[in-house]
């Protein structure tokens, strides 16, 4: 009896330890990023009563095992890694993953690790988890603007954000144009915007014109001027074929002091390959020039790969850091160490650092956070086994007593 006394004992023990679990799942069903546990009972060690006894050849046969066991114990406590639904929050450094990675997160001195990415940008324009003040750690761009992801990463490698920074202009040097020129036409006219080197913007007129509309043995001649200036200048020949395709002039290199703002001369390339000369009306225009004015930071952009752009005043989109994400051979092998946040253990294995989309880290969706993956449905359930278990346990205590009450009265 007092076996069973026992093995009741440890059962409720045992539903005491899953009852927590239960409980912090439930507590933490609105928990950004978490991730619920799930306990394992396993039995105890059992007294043998008799062995087992193997057949006699023209005899007896075998007998089995007789056993009581002994009660039952927590066999694991897990993580349950499940991903967890997503919901939008429209804040672009609101981040979360879809997939088995983990943001890394630093304090200066160690590196940890969490799948909530509720972050924000400190007084110092660093990255962090609102929080905690935890640190986002990734790569920063190079003096020359690039960012290596071979890089190795480590506690200070933390993502600090330019808020206010400003890019020089940058002197056009190229412009792309397309359209046709009208077969029997004499003269069309386009302009296009152009930065000098200290990015004042300049507007660069171009003429083609011919004496003649006899098609197509006429060349176009090709003049530009700047700045709504009176004066043209000659920058060569443009001729076609009888099927209206560019035969020479295709690219014409031009050569013009910017009036008024004192930057050195500027060398202009002018693409005109993909212009025709077809029996239709002339729309000859630019399709991109490559100079752009100074610029200063206005907002951010995440990419699902982690990059993290800076878009400009002036429209240019730079990359400006690049999220970093780990994974681990056994991530359920991870330790919680509160505050979201998880570190390696003896049998997590190392973490595996690298970039979103690639290596099974997932992909990053920027203003959206993860909710807990805990089901209230599922936990409920779980409370209700639970007790059921807790309470059909006091009730094997309570008539073991009731039992050995029976015993103490046998002699009266």
């Amino acid at each position: 009896m007092l076996q069973a006394m026992f093995s009741s004992i440890s059962s409720i023990k045992a539903h005491q330890v899953r009852m927590g679990v239960v409980g912090n799942n439930i507590a933490n069903i609105n928990t950004t990023g978490f991730k619920s546990g799930r306990v394992n009972f396993q039995e105890m060690l059992s007294q043998t009563l008799r062995g087992a006894t193997r057949p006699v050849e023209g005899g007896m046969g075998g007998t089995n095992p007789m056993q009581i066991g002994l009660g039952t114990q927590v066999g694991s406590i897990d993580t349950i890694l499940e991903q967890g639904s997503l919901q939008a929050t429209n804040r672009v450094t609101d981040l979360a993953i879809q997939g088995n990675g983990f943001f890394v997160v630093s304090n200066n001195r160690r590196v940890a690790f969490t799948r909530d990415g509720n972050f924000d940008i400190d007084a110092n324009g660093t990255l962090v988890h609102k929080a905690t003040g935890e640190k986002l750690v990734g790569w920063m761009p190079n003096a020359d603007g690039t960012i290596d992801i071979t890089e190795p990463l480590g506690p200070q490698s933390f993502i600090t954000i330019p808020v206010g920074k400003t890019v020089a202009g940058q002197a056009t040097t190229s412009v792309l144009y397309k359209g046709n020129l009208q077969l029997d036409g004499t003269s069309w006219t386009t302009s296009v915007t152009v930065y000098d080197a200290v990015g004042a913007s300049h507007e660069l007129r171009l003429q083609f014109s011919r004496p003649t509309a006899d098609p197509p043995s006429t060349p176009w001649q090709l003049q530009y001027s700047l700045d709504g200036g009176a004066s043209w200048t000659v920058a060569g020949n443009v001729g076609f074929d009888t099927s209206g395709r560019i035969t020479s002039g295709s690219v014409q290199t031009i050569t013009f002091t910017p009036p008024g703002t004192g930057a050195p001369d500027m060398t202009v390339e002018l693409d005109l390959s993909r212009i025709t000369q077809l029996a239709t009306y002339s729309t000859v225009e630019p399709i991109s020039q490559n100079g752009y004015p100074p610029g200063t930071l206005e907002q951010l952009t995440i990419s699902p790969d982690g990059v993290i752009n800076g878009v400009f005043s002036n429209g240019l989109n730079l990359p400006i850091a690049r999220v970093a994400l780990a994974v681990f051979n056994n991530p359920a092998g991870l330790e919680r160490t509160g505050n979201n946040l998880f570190r390696e253990s003896a049998n997590s294995g190392v973490a595996n650092i690298g970039t979103a989309q690639t290596g099974g880290r997932g992909t990053i969706s920027a203003g959206y956070l993860e909710m807990s993956n805990a089901d209230i449905g599922n936990e409920f359930t779980n409370l209700i086994i639970t007790q059921r278990g807790f309470q059909a346990n006091t009730r094997i205590v309570s008539t073991v007593d009731e039992l050995l009450q029976d015993v103490l009265q046998m002699k009266r």
